[in-house]
């Protein structure tokens, strides 16, 4: 059993009612100082900055479904030396997801998760704060662990995440700052995130089979020192959707002025299928689209056997200390198709005297460039609800990779084709990612372990004691008119909160004592056969 937990969990039943916040069972906040378990039969809700403590540990069984709280900027925190086991399946993936109603939600509808590791990272003194305003040190310092594990994430969907706190400090979808490889990263999901998808702080992580979707700001985002290798990507925009800031797929700083600090930026990508705002026909987009990858600030990000298509510049290459790297072939492009390169718009850099169209079509290098998307012949790859980005018969994706390059490690699996999926094969996203969140209904397939629909029922009023609003759930086994009603310790009625029509159900209501002195109340559930009573305190 867990003992003395030195962080919320607020039980309460709420339910579907008249349209508004998806229910939670559970409240989640606070400090996690403590091992704990949740349970895949309840929703919870991340309300506010919650952070998971060394030496604990947060298990989130396959299935769970988590609510992030828009108010409060529910962010979940794994500290360093703290461990995250969300082992989802793909029958039964984890969902991290908007408390708003279906239709909608949006991007930064709450926080986002953010993991904070010991490993290497090149800022001065090897700690650093993560940005986003929660705090978070990451980093491990003159004492760095490139194999420090902070946990497993497995089948686990991000959904609207990515709030805003101030300009140039957002929090994004996943955020790994420091993070080791003793980490395991696979089927991933991030969808409709207020800033970047993905963005790696430093740390050795691995990840395989990454999903981003209709992001605002960058996709896969990496700096100060990150070195992880990354395969099996995919990554959809919205031709609306971009941020002022400019938006791009692969977004890579050595550090924030471009310093040759160490270690360097240095991470390897392989097998990534990119598809951004512009189709052949594309009639608009959203202007602050930028570059399919902007290699920028002495980074040496490296790309293989990946597809990029459909920005308005291919491949930035930005800065001397990123354009010598080319040069010097510590940053490398390889076996990889850009396409949508219309005249002018292809392959540029910032360095007058370096030639990055040459460079990109280097015969020995394998690349190959296209005018259209289309000419890359995948099968549905702009469908912003149903994508389909699997090879046509034909397409020249479906050949020309290469694993020879020596950066291409044990880590990563040999393919023939080229980009994120096998044109013979099964789909890895399939089954576990969604692809119209805002549509998916979360009070459908979750059964509460607590509460018996055959019985009316109230529940305890949260918070409690309260000052000056406080929610009330009650629970009606089949369509019932129902008073929901408040009395004071003399036994008058002070308030009645609802009288009407209920359909059958949990539902929850707010009642707002602002108008009563601090005391003891008692509400009363009237149903046609029962009469439940509860006692609420309002503390002013």
């Amino acid at each position: 059993m867990i003992k003395k937990l030195l962080f919320t969990i607020l039980i309460f039943i709420s339910g579907l009612t008249f349209g508004q916040l998806t229910p939670a069972d559970s409240v989640i906040s606070g400090n996690i100082n403590n091992d704990v378990v949740l349970n895949a039969s309840k929703r919870y809700l991340l309300s506010g900055f919650v952070n998971v403590n060394e030496p604990a540990t947060l298990t989130i069984p396959a299935g769970t479904i988590i609510l992030g709280e828009k108010d409060t900027k529910g962010t979940l925190i794994i500290n360093r030396g703290a461990k995250i086991n969300a082992n989802g399946t793909k029958e039964k993936p984890i969902v991290f997801t908007s408390q708003q109603p279906v239709g909608q939600r949006g991007p930064g509808d709450w926080g986002g998760i953010i993991i904070a590791g010991k490993a290497s990272i090149n800022v001065p003194a090897g700690t650093a704060t993560i940005e986003g305003g929660t705090g978070t040190v990451y980093g491990g310092g003159s004492s760095p662990n490139d194999d420090d594990n902070s946990g497993i994430m497995r089948y686990v969907r991000v959904e609207f995440p990515g709030i805003a706190l101030a300009p140039d400090n957002e929090i994004n979808g996943l955020t790994m700052g420091g993070v080791g490889r003793g980490t395991t990263l696979e089927y991933l999901q991030v969808s409709y995130c207020g800033d970047d998808s993905y963005e790696w702080f430093g740390g050795t992580v691995n990840a395989k089979y990454l999903v981003a979707i209709r992001a605002v700001d960058d996709d896969f985002d990496t700096d100060f020192g990150f070195r992880g290798n990354v395969q099996y990507g995919f990554i959809l925009r919205d031709p609306n959707v971009a941020d002022i800031s400019g938006s791009n797929g692969f977004e890579s700083d050595n550090d924030g002025t471009g310093t040759f600090n160490t270690p360097r930026t240095k991470p390897i990508f392989s097998n990534v299928t990119i598809v951004g705002p512009m189709s052949d026909t594309s009639a608009s987009r959203n202007p602050n689209y930028r570059r399919g990858a902007h290699i920028r600030r002495s980074s040496q990000t490296s790309i293989y056997n990946s597809i990029v298509m459909g920005y308005p510049t291919g491949l930035l290459i930005d800065g001397s200390g990123t354009v010598n790297s080319a040069i010097g072939d510590s940053m490398q492009i390889r076996n990889s198709i850009w396409a949508g390169l219309r005249a002018g718009n292809s392959f540029t850099t910032t360095v007058g005297s370096f030639d990055a169209d040459a460079w990109f079509k280097t015969t020995s290098y394998g690349n190959r460039a296209y005018t259209q998307p289309s000419e890359v012949q995948l099968v549905d790859p702009f469908n912003l609800t149903a994508p389909n980005p699997l090879p046509q018969t034909g397409s020249p994706a479906a050949s020309g990779a290469s694993f020879a390059n020596a950066n291409l490690g044990s880590f990563f699996t040999t393919t023939s084709y080229v980009g994120a999926f096998d044109p013979n094969g099964e789909r890895w996203d399939a089954g576990w990612a969604n692809y119209n969140p805002n549509a998916t209904d979360y009070l459908v397939g979750v059964e509460n372990e607590d509460i018996s629909l055959s019985d009316f029922n109230l529940s305890q009023n949260y918070p409690n004691p309260f000052n000056p609003s406080t929610s009330i759930s009650f629970s009606v086994p089949v369509s019932s008119e129902v008073s929901l009603k408040v009395f004071n310790v003399l036994g008058k009625e002070v308030a009645s909160v609802v009288n009407g029509f209920f359909q059958s159900g949990r539902h929850t209501v707010s009642f707002d004592a602002s108008q009563l002195s601090s005391g003891n109340y008692f509400y009363q559930l009237i149903t046609p056969s029962s009469v439940i009573t509860k006692k609420m305190t309002l503390l002013k």
